[in-house]
C-alpha cells in the first residue's frame, strides 16, 4: 500500500511540475493574463480536470511560479549575508549570486520582471511580498554590524529595501543585456552598491539643515 502511495505521490509531483514548466514556456511569449488553461494543459499533456487537482486557477498557478523563481534565493543570499567580510564585499558576492541564478533561471526571472506590476493581482501581491521579505532579510542581517548602531528599525528596512530594489533592477538588466554584457551590468551593479554604503556611513550625520522646511 505504501508503494502505491509513494507512486501516486511522485506522479503527481510530476503532473505539477509539468504545468509548470509548461506555463513558463507559453510565458515566453505572453503575459500570465492572457494565458487560458487548455493551452497550459495542452502543453503539459494533461487534460484540464487534472489541472483543477494541483491549482484553483492560472493565477494560484502564478504564485506558485513565483515560489519557484524567488522561494530558493531565501536561503543563498541568507548565506552570502551571513559571511564574514564587510556589508559591500558581501553585497558584492550577492551580485555574483544573481548574476547565476539570472543566466541560469531567464525564463523565470522574465516572468517575475513582467509580471511585478501586471494585470494578476495575486500574482502582483505575492511577488511583493517575497521582496518584502528580502528586504526584511537584509535589514535584519545590516542591524548586526557595528555601522548601523544608532539606525532606527524603519531605517534599516528602508536601506534593506533600497538592496533589494537594485537587485531587481539589476536582474532587470541581465535579462536584457543577455549573456555578452552580464558582466558590465554586474560592474555598474557593484559601483551603484558601492554609492549606497558609503551613503549609509553618514546617514546619522547632522541633517538639522536639509531637514528644515
Amino acid at each position: 500500500m505504501s508503494h502505491t502511495v509513494g507512486v501516486r505521490q511522485t506522479q503527481k509531483l510530476r503532473t505539477r511540475q509539468a504545468l509548470l514548466d509548461a506555463a513558463l514556456g507559453l510565458l515566453e511569449h505572453q503575459s500570465l493574463s492572457s494565458l487560458g488553461l487548455r493551452e497550459v494543459t495542452r502543453v503539459a499533456g494533461v487534460t484540464p480536470t487534472a489541472f483543477y487537482r494541483h491549482f484553483e486557477d492560472t493565477a494560484a498557478l502564478g504564485v506558485a511560479l513565483v515560489e519557484e523563481a524567488l522561494g530558493s534565493l531565501h536561503g543563498m543570499i541568507g548565506a552570502v549575508l551571513a559571511e564574514t567580510g564587510d556589508s559591500e564585499e558581501r553585497l558584492g558576492r550577492s551580485v555574483e549570486l544573481i548574476l547565476r541564478h539570472v543566466g541560469e533561471q531567464p525564463a523565470h526571472f522574465r516572468f517575475i520582471a513582467r509580471e511585478q506590476h501586471g494585470g494578476v493581482g495575486p500574482v502582483r501581491e505575492a511577488i511583493a511580498a517575497q521582496l518584502r521579505r528580502f528586504a526584511e532579510e537584509v535589514a535584519a542581517a545590516l542591524a548586526e554590524e557595528p555601522e548601523s548602531r544608532g539606525w532606527s528599525e524603519e531605517d534599516l528596512l528602508m536601506l534593506g529595501g533600497l538592496y533589494v530594489d537594485h537587485m531587481v533592477i539589476t536582474a532587470s538588466a541581465l535579462l536584457d543585456a543577455g549573456p555578452d554584457g552580464g558582466r558590465e551590468v554586474a560592474g555598474v551593479a557593484r559601483r551603484r552598491l558601492r554609492l549606497v554604503t558609503l551613503g549609509r556611513l553618514h546617514w546619522l550625520d547632522d541633517t538639522s539643515d536639509t531637514d528644515a522646511p
